[in-house]
């Protein structure tokens, strides 16, 4: 059996003369499989991400607020655990695999996929029995022992992810993102079938709130084991499709562990943290309402009626980020000799010119949007709390960017301490505003959490790399044009609902908008050629906002 690496054809893989002709050939061949992997990662996100919508959606009218909060309040542990679990090893994973395959050591990847696969299920297994075991202490700590059965029913998905994971890394280490895209999808497809099923399930038995959720989120579950399935399937066909393989000297199973964990324990650490602000407001929100005198179903419904309708639309704009801040990382891992300053502000500018437009717009038409999805009671209240957490969407995209570059860059530890500063910010002021002003204090102490992060990410970038950005034309560019779009979009909005009903307004004000946008972004000659190398479509972009392939 063949054990190589997939190498793609344009890759070449053997050492001296070989090596130097690809290094001569590399900013184009980085150019098309960045923009490739972006296209395809873009595409799988923005359907996962639909497909998520469409199941919170009906979810919020079978369950209701208060089942949708025991829900969530079991996923937001299971994100914390799945986190922890999986966050730093797949990009360990894809990092080495990434070098390995730059170096031509195709038998060298396949060694970093099996050790991580054992790792991961080992883990894995460790997971799903602390889930499984103590299911009724993890309700018990976040202020809400109904969602015990919740937690229960997630319980296996650890370790479906975990092998999923090791997989994925392996997979995007080789620039192949197809794996990945697809078995996100059959994830998505199976939690929201097989999710709304056992909902119907649980209405038409007339099971509680609890219970209901329960059946929901059994969806989940059994959508990671589908897709680790896939991804062990495609590996399989994969590793025999005639690729050949070179006589190499294998590293020992110990150094490849140690360098796993090496790389790994710091992006863990990072990406932990972050989960943390998840799980702060799991543990907090539900306990200091009900300390404000509210009971502990309602406090459940306030918790489920924000994280079910605002937090989903605040996590809409970066799905259009994490597509390239994914694929840079094999790419200047790879690389990592070459300076990386022009792809790094290509990167952070893309972040910016998706974010800001959709973090003001989602600020200026949360109401009307939240109304054209969800029943008009849960949109009412859920609507000043998405306001509020609309800015903080910007910062995420632009913390999904300089979190790639610093891992790539070897510098994997820094966001740790960044993200602890902002954890820490984020609960103190959720524990001083909560009694003051009440759900309000959530998107508000997201919003101070991930500006400390950010900031900090970007001085940490700017020391350790060699990027220079111009403030005008990279920042306050983007800024005016966005403020004209979400200008644009309320404008249109509020002449619409005039003559037409709100829901036909708020879907004329939003392409309308978009359509301003990307005029002006023409207009200001906001893009750059280098950009559009991390794009999909290039000579369409190109075209279009009239670029030319030496610059604007």
């Amino acid at each position: 059996m063949n054990t190589s690496c997939p190498v793609r054809k344009d890759v070449e893989t053997n050492s001296g003369t070989k090596k130097t002709e690809k290094l001569k050939n590399k900013t184009g061949k980085t150019g098309d499989s960045l923009a490739s992997g972006v296209m395809i990662l873009t595409v799988s996100n923005l359907l996962v991400k639909t497909l998520g919508m469409f199941f919170k959606i009906p979810m919020n009218y079978f369950v209701g607020d208060t089942g949708m909060g025991y829900y969530n309040a079991a996923y937001t542990i299971y994100s914390f655990f799945y986190m922890l679990s999986t966050a730093g090893l797949p990009a360990a994973v894809s990092v080495m695999a990434a070098a390995a395959r730059a170096d031509g050591q195709q038998r060298q990847c396949r060694r970093i996929l099996h050790t991580a696969l054992g790792l991961f299920c080992l883990i894995g297994m460790a997971g799903s029995a602390v889930f499984g075991f103590f299911s009724e202490e993890l309700a018990g700590l976040i202020g809400a022992p109904p969602a015990s059965l919740c937690i229960l029913a997630i319980a296996p998905t650890l370790f479906f992810v975990c092998i999923a994971s090791a997989l994925r890394g392996y997979f995007q280490g080789c620039s192949l993102m197809v794996p990945t895209a697809v078995s996100q999808l059959l994830e998505a497809l199976c939690k929201v079938g097989v999710g709304i099923l056992g909902a119907m399930y649980g209405i038409r038995s007339n099971a509680p709130p609890q219970v209901t959720a329960a059946y929901a989120i059994v969806g989940l579950t059994l959508g990671s084991a589908v897709s680790m399935l896939y991804l062990l399937v495609r590996d399989m066909i994969t590793r025999t499709s005639g690729y050949q393989s070179q006589p190499q000297l294998l590293q020992p199973v110990k150094t490849v562990l140690k360098n796993l964990t090496t790389i790994a324990l710091p992006v863990t650490l990072s990406s932990a943290v972050m989960s943390l602000t998840g799980v702060m407001d799991t543990l907090l929100i539900q306990r200091l309402l009900q300390q404000n005198g509210f009971t502990e179903e309602t406090a459940a419904a306030m918790y489920g009626n924000y994280t079910s309708l605002a937090v989903p639309l605040f996590n809409l704009p970066p799905v259009l980020v994490y597509p390239v801040a994914y694929a840079i990382v094999p790419v200047l891992a790879g690389s990592r000799h070459e300076k990386h300053g022009p792809v790094i502000l290509s990167a952070l500018r893309i972040a910016v010119l998706l974010g800001l437009p959709c973090s003001m717009g989602l600020a200026v038409l949360s109401e009307p949007i939240l109304k054209l999805l969800y029943r008009e009671s849960s949109a009412l209240t859920a609507a000043p709390l998405l306001t509020l957490l609309a800015p903080s969407s910007l910062l995420v995209c632009i913390l999904a960017v300089t979190n790639s570059v610093l891992q790539s860059i070897g510098k994997p530890g820094l966001p740790v301490y960044s993200m602890l500063a902002g954890t820490v910010v984020k609960g103190t002021a959720e524990i001083v505003l909560i009694p003051y002003i009440g759900m309000a204090a959530a998107p508000i102490s997201t919003f101070t959490c991930y500006l400390i992060v950010t900031t900090m990410n970007l001085y940490f970038l700017i020391r350790h790399t060699s990027l220079r950005s111009d403030g005008k034309a990279d920042w306050m560019k983007p800024f005016a044009a966005s403020l004209i779009c979400a200008g644009s979009a309320w404008l249109v909005y509020s002449l619409c609902c005039t003559v037409f009903s709100e829901r036909l307004s708020v879907l004329m004000a939003i392409p309308t908008a978009a359509g301003v946008y990307l005029f002006l972004i023409r207009k200001l000659r906001i893009l750059k050629a280098e950009d559009i190398l991390l794009l999909p479509g290039k000579r369409k972009l190109r075209k279009w906002f009239a670029i030319t392939e030496n610059g604007n």
